[in-house]
């Protein structure tokens, strides 16, 4: 793809936006920066782009740049239907998210995974199986790194794991994974998206390009993923907790089984220090992506073995006189609430936060049979009290500190507190590491 010469716009001056900037410039490209914060709001931004010959236009977006840019490389929080999008489409000009963009400049095995629950887990994981068993491997993506930052690095990889969002593949030509990995479905993003099924065909666009040489990795006990399966060119590949299954990768007992063309590997549970029932699902996902491509199953076990929890999802806190507290700030959508919730009896459930536009209807049943006690806070409390009124005790909290004093005051010993909002953190947080840090404090004071 030749850059040099060419006009080309960025929209968005996240992390994102910058590493594109910084990429482009430096192969000769005529970029212009839009972004709608002022000078003042992204001086570190400027200051980092200094002297790259990058023309800004901030506070506002300029109609004209958007006709005459010959690509246009959009940030995930820019959403698809924006009227100066619309208008340079019209235009002729191409749109592309940052992965489409960093992903033509690739040659070596990549993998993709996403879902709306598990994502990070299973990349994280994925990515350690591949180092163990001695690949150079670049992790990134939604996870942390910007792909286009592995491009500009001129870093040698032999393999590539990417965590993708939904937005990340709204822009999307030909970004295509010798891997893609569809974790599950559940309502999330309500908010940006006009109905489920465009958030749905959103994710399925991961599998938009690939070809019968590629691997579809798909959660077979998942109806909406696995609805999927027949429309695709990839070679499907399914994992499964609850069936065993003739080629895939599955949970017998107490091992994780792989069945490929007449070959197979198990891998044993005992040990784990990775705990819950959809880490399961996030470790077996992990594992099919990798030895799909060459990884060694001896290693791999070891490497498994070892993996601990990531930070903010299901994360153990402490234990104050006989009750276990467990943060898990990363909980942010009703999906992976349920998953949490599976992992427990006897629990304290802490949640609530900025409503993202889904039903609370998927957690009736394990509230009915798990949470003993369930405390509201945020701007969703009134609306997740109403969905969820008659299962079990219902109280509310002004603050997080708040929450977790009642928490433990009606929790018994033998008990679990469980921090799992099932809600984004903006009414009351700067973020969800910033809401995690509040439970945490909390929990320390008591």
């Amino acid at each position: 793809m030749i850059l040099s010469g060419k006009n080309i716009l960025v929209m968005g001056l996240a992390r994102t936006g910058v590493a594109c900037c910084r990429f482009l410039a430096k192969r000769g490209a005529k970029v212009v920066a839009t972004d709608m914060r002022d000078e003042k709001a992204l001086q570190a931004v400027l200051a980092e782009l200094d002297g790259l010959g990058i023309r800004f236009v901030l506070g506002r977006h300029d109609e004209a740049d958007f006709i005459t840019s010959a690509l246009i490389v959009v940030s995930p929080g820019v959403p698809m239907d924006h009227p100066l999008l619309l208008l340079a489409k019209d235009a002729g000009g191409e749109i592309v998210s940052e992965i489409e963009l960093a992903s033509r400049f690739i040659d070596v095995p990549l993998v993709a995974i996403t879902g709306t629950n598990g994502k990070t887990t299973t990349t994280t994981i994925c990515g350690e199986l591949f180092k163990a068993s001695g690949f150079a491997t670049y992790v990134g993506g939604n996870i942390g790194d910007p792909l286009i930052e592995l491009v500009e690095s001129g870093e040698k990889t032999e393999r590539v794991v990417v965590e993708i969002s939904s937005f990340q593949m709204e822009w999307i030509n030909s970004f295509r994974p010798r891997v893609a990995a569809l974790l599950n479905i559940s309502e999330d993003h309500l908010d940006r998206y006009a109905a489920y099924q465009d958030y749905i065909d959103a994710k399925l666009r991961i599998f938009e390009n690939q070809t019968a040489d590629d691997f579809a990795v798909l959660n077979a006990d998942d109806p909406l993923v696995w609805r999927c399966a027949e429309g695709l060119k990839a070679r499907v590949f399914p994992f499964s907790r609850k069936t065993e299954l003739a080629e895939g990768i599955f949970c017998l007992q107490d091992e994780i089984v792989y069945r490929r063309e007449g070959r197979e590997e198990r891998f044993p549970i005992a040990g784990f220090r990775l705990q819950g029932v959809h880490n399961l699902e996030n470790i077996m996902a992990a594992l099919a992506c990798s030895l799909l491509l060459g990884c060694d199953p001896a290693k791999s076990l070891a490497c498994v073995r070892d993996f601990g929890a990531l930070h903010h999802r299901m994360e153990f806190v402490r234990a104050v006189r006989g009750v276990s507290y467990y943060e898990d700030s990363k909980a942010t959508n009703v999906g992976s609430v349920v998953k949490s919730l599976e992992s427990f009896e006897n629990i304290t459930l802490i949640a609530g936060g900025k409503d993202k536009g889904g039903a609370y209807a998927p957690l009736v049943p394990l509230v009915r049979e798990r949470v003993r006690h369930l405390v509201l806070i945020g701007e969703a409390a009134q609306r997740m009290a109403a969905e969820l009124a008659g299962l079990t005790d219902i109280r509310f909290a002004g603050s997080m500190e708040e929450a977790v004093q009642l928490a433990a005051e009606v929790t018994a010993s033998g008990g679990t507190v469980l921090m799992s909002p099932a809600c984004s953190s903006f009414d009351m947080f700067r973020d969800y590491e910033d809401r995690a840090k509040a439970f945490i404090a909390a929990v320390m004071k008591l």
